[in-house]
Order: structure tokens, then C-alpha cells, then sequence
């Protein structure tokens, strides 16, 4: 099975170790990855600030690019909803709908792909912790993915999986409204914290790196000595090998 990597603008900045281990579990699992040089920005920030119109371009760009992959896997839920969205741009263009269309249908998040087009909810991984899991806006209200990041944790070996509570609000990331609305975020930050506190877990997990770097930089502020890794990480992490890149000793992100 052929496979496109969306590798997002977070990723290809700070999160190369991710698109690594997102990359290594897809060969695993007996996928050929490749990574096409013509992808740029979706155009999310664009599109969330307002300026749908400008959007179109980047829109194109991205179409283009990926039009002739078989599937397309981004590790981010986020991301891979704007792909979705798409086909809204050009609904009065019928040949960039059409084109938009196919791309948007081929188009997975990380573990939405694993667990519903390769079947595979047990990728042979081994993490020992105490862990809970960070659901993001994006992932489960625009994509409606509410259960693949569940199950392919609770295979994993040594792996306490705790549930976060009310793991249904935001983290306060959002994009630029974190900017904008400075204050707001953090504060909705600290409110994510607290309900990671209460689960008494030694790492919070995710599958959207803008959210990890929003929480996990609001916990090294505050002092927090709680590790924060993307999914990916914990589900590369094998039996006998001793990665710390997967879970260093800091509380840090991996790569921030």
C-alpha cells in the first residue's frame, strides 16, 4: 500500500522526530511512505482567520500535490480536517470540486488510517506508564474520529491509559485565536493542566502537535514535570529499545 505523508508545517518545524516515527510505524505495518515536495501550508490559518478567499490558492497547491497519491496519512487531526474541507472552496468550480473531492477522500489522520483502512489496532508496541490522552477539537468534531487513538493505546504493553477529565474541551490552542486572545488560552490551558494533574499521569499523549506544544508549553512555564508526546512516538516505541526521544526526562516535548 502506497502512502503520502502530510508532514503539516508544525511537523517539518518542530516535530521531525514525529513525522520519523509516523514514517517508521507505517513501513512497519508493510506501507511505502513517501513524502511529496510540492506540499506548503494547507491554509488553515488563513481559513480560521476569515480569509477563506485567500485560502484557495494554497488550496490548489496542496490538491496538485497530492491529487495522484493513493492515501494521504497526516499526523495531525487537525491538518488533515482542513483537506476535508476543501471541496467547500470550489463549490462553483466543478472541476477543482471534483479534483478536491478525491483528495479529501483519501485523506487520514495517523491513527483514523491505522485502525480503519489497515485494520490494525495492536502495532507491537511497548510504553511503561501511567498515561492520558488529549482529544483535539479537530480530530473528533470536524473528522468525527472519537475511538482509533483509544484502541491502539490499549494495546500497547505497559501502558496504563487513564481518562482525562472532561477530555472534551479545548486546550485553548486554536491557531491564532492562542494569539489573539492570549489571556483566554492561557487560561484554558491551566484548565487542561489541572484535569492532567488530577489523573495523577506521568505523560500526556496526543495526536495534534499544536496542542501539544500549547499545553506542554504552558506546563514547562508553570513548572509541570509531566511529559507531553504524540501518539506516534509511544506507538514506535518497541520492546528492548530504549528511545528517550519517547519519553525524555525533562517533561519537555520532544523537540521543543
Amino acid at each position: 500500500m502506497k502512502v503520502s505523508l502530510f508532514t503539516t508545517c508544525l511537523g517539518e518545524l518542530f516535530y521531525v522526530n514525529v513525522l520519523k516515527d509516523v514514517t517508521e510505524v507505517l513501513e512497519r505495518l508493510g506501507c511505502e511512505v513517501d513524502v511529496p515536495e510540492g506540499q506548503t501550508c494547507c491554509g488553515q490559518p488563513a481559513f480560521n482567520s476569515g480569509y477563506a478567499k485567500d485560502t484557495a490558492g494554497p488550496a490548489k497547491q496542496m490538491i496538485r500535490t497530492f491529487e495522484h497519491s493513493d492515501y494521504i496519512v497526516c499526523p495531525s487531526g487537525s491538518c488533515a480536517a482542513m483537506f476535508h474541507e476543501y471541496p467547500d472552496f470550489f463549490a462553483n468550480d466543478p472541476d477543482w470540486h471534483e479534483r478536491a473531492q478525491k483528495v479529501a477522500k483519501k485523506t487520514y489522520e495517523f491513527t483514523q488510517f491505522i485502525v480503519n483502512v489497515l485494520h490494525v489496532e495492536d502495532v507491537g508496541a511497548e510504553f511503561h506508564a501511567r498515561v492520558t490522552l488529549h482529544t483535539s477539537c479537530h480530530m473528533s468534531r470536524l473528522l468525527g474520529e472519537h475511538e482509533s487513538h483509544y484502541k491502539l493505546l490499549s494495546h500497547v504493553k505497559g501502558l496504563e491509559l487513564v481518562k482525562l477529565p472532561n477530555n472534551y474541551d479545548c486546550c485553548g490552542f486554536g491557531g491564532t485565536f492562542s494569539v489573539k486572545m492570549f489571556p483566554i488560552a492561557e487560561q484554558m490551558a491551566d484548565e487542561k493542566i489541572r484535569h492532567i494533574e488530577e489523573t495523577k499521569a506521568d505523560v500526556l499523549v496526543g495526536a495534534d502537535a499544536s496542542c501539544l506544544m500549547h499545553i506542554g508549553g504552558r506546563m514547562r512555564r508553570l513548572g509541570k514535570n509531566i511529559k507531553v508526546v504524540h501518539i506516534a512516538q509511544i506507538l514506535n516505541s518497541l520492546p528492548g529499545r530504549e528511545d528517550v526521544d519517547h519519553a525524555n526526562e525533562s517533561g519537555k516535548s520532544t523537540v521543543l
